[in-house]
Formats: C-alpha cells, sequence, structure tokens
C-alpha cells in the first residue's frame, strides 16, 4: 500500500495556461518532498488540461482532476479538499509563486508548535514577469495564544494572506466550507484563527501575482466577484445587499461555531460589534485588505534565486 503524503497541496484552476507551468514548477521544485499536489481543473477551455496532464506524466505526486461544467471557484476549492489525503494541507494558486524553502518551512513550524493551526510566511506581490513590485508588512496578531485578540485582529487591521498558508487538515475539517458571499475569504479565515494561532515565518517565500486577468482584477464588482466564486450567485436572488449581510452573518455564525469559552464568544461578538459600528460611520472605506507596504530599498532578494523552474520556463521547457 502507498504511504499518504504528509501535506497535500490543493491546486483549483479554471482557465490558467498563462501562468500555470511557472507556478507547478516552484511547487514541484520545493526543499521539502513529500507532498502531493492534487489539480482540480474547473472546466477550463484554454490549454490548462493540456499542461497539467504532462505535468502529471512527469511527476507521480501530480494527480489531475476535471470537473465537467464550471461549479464556480469556492465549491472547486472545497472539492479539491476533499479529493487530499495528507494530515496537512495547503491550497495554491495556478498564478503565484513560490520560494524553494516555503513548504519546508511552514511545515517545520507546525511539528514545533503543536498549537499552532497555520503557517505562512512573508510575502511580497510580483507582476506578470515575476518581479516584486511590493513586499508587504504582517501586521495580524494572530499568533496571539487569545482568540478574542486574533479575531479582533482579523476583523480591524488590514489582512494577509493566511488563507494560503499550510494548515492542519483535520482543524480545516472543522470549519464551514469557504462561501460565495463578499469577502467570504475574511470570514472564513477568522473562523480558522478562533480555532488557534497562527505562525508567521519571518523570511520572504511567498509571492502573490498580480496581473489583469487575476480574479480580484478581471471582475472588478462585488457580484461579478460572487459570481465567479459560484455561478449560482448570478441569479436575481442574491443581491449585492444580501451579499454584504451574508457577509457579516458569517462572523456571527463562525463565533457561534468555534469551540470557545463563553467568556471568549462574549468578547468575540463585542469585537464584531464595535467593528459594525466603525464601518458604519461616515467617511469608512469599504475595503479591508489593503496594507501598507514594507519599505521596498532594502529589498535585495531575487525571486530568480529563491523559486524553483524559473530558469527552465525561460527557456521554453516547462
Amino acid at each position: 500500500m502507498t504511504a499518504l503524503p504528509r501535506l497535500s497541496i490543493g491546486l483549483p484552476v479554471h482557465n490558467g495556461e498563462e501562468y500555470l507551468a511557472e507556478s507547478l514548477d516552484a511547487l514541484l521544485g520545493q526543499t521539502f518532498e513529500d507532498f502531493e499536489l492534487v489539480v482540480s481543473d474547473n472546466a477550463s477551455t484554454d490549454g490548462t488540461q493540456e499542461i497539467c496532464r504532462k505535468y502529471a506524466a512527469l511527476d507521480p505526486r501530480v494527480r489531475y482532476l476535471r470537473l465537467r461544467r464550471n461549479i464556480g471557484a469556492a465549491p472547486n476549492h472545497h472539492h479539491v479538499f476533499t479529493r487530499c489525503r495528507g494530515e496537512l494541507f495547503k491550497w495554491a494558486s495556478h498564478d503565484d509563486l513560490y520560494a524553494r524553502d516555503l513548504l519546508r518551512a511552514c511545515v517545520e513550524a507546525l511539528d514545533a508548535r503543536p498549537e499552532v493551526i497555520l503557517a505562512h510566511a512573508g510575502q511580497a506581490v510580483v507582476d506578470g514577469d515575476g518581479k516584486v513590485v511590493v513586499p508587504y508588512e504582517y501586521g495580524l496578531d494572530t499568533a496571539s495564544p487569545s482568540a478574542p485578540v486574533r479575531f479582533r485582529s482579523l476583523l480591524f487591521e488590514p489582512g494577509g494572506d493566511d488563507f494560503y498558508g499550510v494548515m492542519r487538515a483535520d482543524v480545516l475539517r472543522r470549519v464551514k466550507p469557504h462561501d460565495s458571499y463578499h469577502h467570504a475569504d475574511r470570514t472564513f479565515v477568522a473562523e480558522l484563527a478562533l480555532h488557534g494561532p497562527f505562525h508567521q515565518v519571518p523570511e520572504l517565500l511567498y509571492f502573490r501575482r498580480d496581473h489583469p486577468t487575476r480574479a480580484e482584477r478581471a471582475n472588478p464588482s462585488k457580484r461579478s466577484r460572487c459570481v465567479n466564486l459560484d455561478p449560482r450567485r448570478a441569479g436575481p436572488l442574491h443581491p449585492t445587499p444580501r451579499l454584504l449581510a451574508e457577509y457579516v452573518a458569517g462572523f456571527v455564525s463562525a463565533v457561534r461555531r468555534a469551540p470557545l469559552s463563553s467568556a471568549d464568544r462574549r468578547a468575540c461578538y463585542g469585537h464584531l460589534a464595535a467593528w459594525l459600528a466603525s464601518r458604519a460611520r461616515p467617511g469608512a472605506g469599504e475595503r479591508v485588505e489593503d496594507r501598507a507596504p514594507a519599505d521596498p530599498s532594502g529589498l535585495s532578494v531575487s525571486v530568480d534565486a529563491l523559486v524553483a523552474g524559473r530558469e527552465s520556463r525561460a527557456g521554453g521547457e516547462a
């Protein structure tokens, strides 16, 4: 019987041919190798299927699944997780880049600290060519031993990309799957944080690619982003006020479901009430994910030096 992998990477994708091979190279070139990479192709109509089948034929760690219809990004994220087998799990994006030591550093952090449920690393935004645009400082208090402190930080502070961290799969099974209302990723991460602290590896190892066809840019309105998450949101039963109301309700239900003491639950509801009041004030901005960049003047890191597979793609081999 084949031994189960320590880590599963789930990569949901729809029409991702432009950057997919580069991301696959970066994942398969990791110094930590005990993982499976499960790709769930959401009925792509471009060259995604051909790329995936090529990589699956070359590396036994790659499993390729293809859906016959587009079920939306949120259901596809849940689907790929259900097909994974590792005790640890990570979602990967088809267009991001990953330094060679990202998985190793995150797994080692989880092994060293059993109370931690998610480990991630320092992040920078890169452009379509993989060049660093700006690094970001992580300002969230998700490492706190206090669940209300973690929850408050995720409500009030600009967020990181913890959604793409390495997580304990057993904890992930205990939270509600990623939904498709406005900012559903924030309520999802907030619920995770109510189950335990996160750890941020103090190294620049994750590179989030910003480009015109990225989902957030290709779908500028709240409704279009939600329809991308789940096509069923396109109907008249899902107006924008409902999408916003579900967002708030998502935080409420996360607190209700979490394994908290009565005192911690009351504290979380209090933070949520304060956050709602702050959003209702005139002039309060709607966007919460914008982050202050770190000072880029001291950034001497080369993405090419950190990420496996960059040279092979430049040479046309990938």
